[in-house]
């Protein structure tokens, strides 16, 4: 089996995570989880987004959020930002790298952002400019790679079109979004191996939603063709507002426990996650679905 030898894992429970939750979730539990994570051993964290109150409620408080962690050497908290405005909040923030996002197709653009696929790229030139002057660094999400919930199966060659127009504009490496968790493996070898005649495999990562039990065979087939950067969320917390039906992005537990077991290196202690991710199912009052969480490491039973 053609596996990596290590694998950067970027975790997105405490921003794609907690935006779907139903209520809001305080803001030093919030701290307390990023912090948690970055004690087991997470190096990149998407902490918040600085998007519109009324559109996520939930990513309200990312100001203060960024205000109370403290630095750590080694480790990078990233915010999502939509626009400008959401960009120079970060700034204020002291947040030195920063994800924008758009879609593959107009449809869910629109739902999501307010306008059209080619207008999205067009504010974003914006940001990415005034970001990379600022000495920020730069990642860029393409939503709805495979499947979009209003308009069905996406085109690879708009998947591709629009993820070479961010990097050319100067985002350092590109998340490929499964968003509603749609995407099976050989799908996403396929795209994949459509980017790959054309960008390094270090500048690509993969963002999975397991919506349909998929999350992890997509995961495995990323690795195989080249893919080294992985999306997670603790607890497999997550889901989207702008994606009807989308459920969790693919547990960090779980792809952790598939990695280590194959003999893959991510730097993250496994059962530190868990304890990160068992506090906060305290805050939220309920459990999350991980499965490694839920089951524990494998044990053989007592005899007789």
């Amino acid at each position: 089996m053609n596996l990596p030898v290590w694998v950067r894992m970027v975790e997105v429970g405490p921003r794609d995570g907690l935006q779907n939750e139903p209520e809001r979730v305080p803001t030093e539990a919030k701290v307390a989880f990023v912090e948690a994570l970055a004690d087991a051993g997470l190096q990149w964290i998407e902490v918040g987004s600085f998007v519109r109150p009324d559109r996520v409620p939930q990513m309200a408080d990312t100001d203060e959020v960024f205000r109370r962690l403290r630095p750590r050497r080694g480790v990078t908290y990233v915010a999502l930002v939509p626009n400008v405005r959401g960009l120079e909040r970060a700034a204020a923030c002291g947040v030195r790298a920063v994800a924008v996002f758009t879609a593959a197709t107009d449809a869910f653009a629109r739902a999501n952002l307010g306008m059209s696929v080619d207008d999205s790229l067009r504010t974003l030139r914006d940001v990415v400019r005034e970001a990379q002057a600022g000495g920020m660094l730069v990642r860029g999400y393409v939503s709805v790679a495979w499947w979009c919930p209003y308009t069905g199966p996406v085109d690879p060659q708009a998947v591709r079109r629009v993820a070479l127009e961010l990097l050319e504009m100067g985002c350092a490496e590109l998340g490929v979004a499964d968003t509603v968790g749609a995407a099976t493996p050989r799908q996403v070898q396929e795209l994949l191996e459509l980017f790959l005649r054309e960008v390094c495999p270090h500048r690509l990562g993969v963002h999975f939603h397991d919506t349909r039990g998929t999350g992890l065979a997509n995961v495995l087939a990323s690795l195989q063709v080249g893919i080294t950067t992985v999306d997670a969320s603790a607890g497999g917390l997550g889901g989207c507002p702008f994606a009807p039906g989308a459920l969790g992005n693919v547990a960090t537990e779980d792809v952790l426990y598939m990695l280590h077991g194959m003999g893959v290196r991510t730097g993250v202690d496994l059962e530190r996650v868990c304890a990160a991710s068992r506090t906060l199912e305290s805050v939220l009052g309920r459990k999350l679905p991980s499965r490694y969480l839920q089951a524990g490491a494998p044990r053989a039973a007592a005899a007789g």
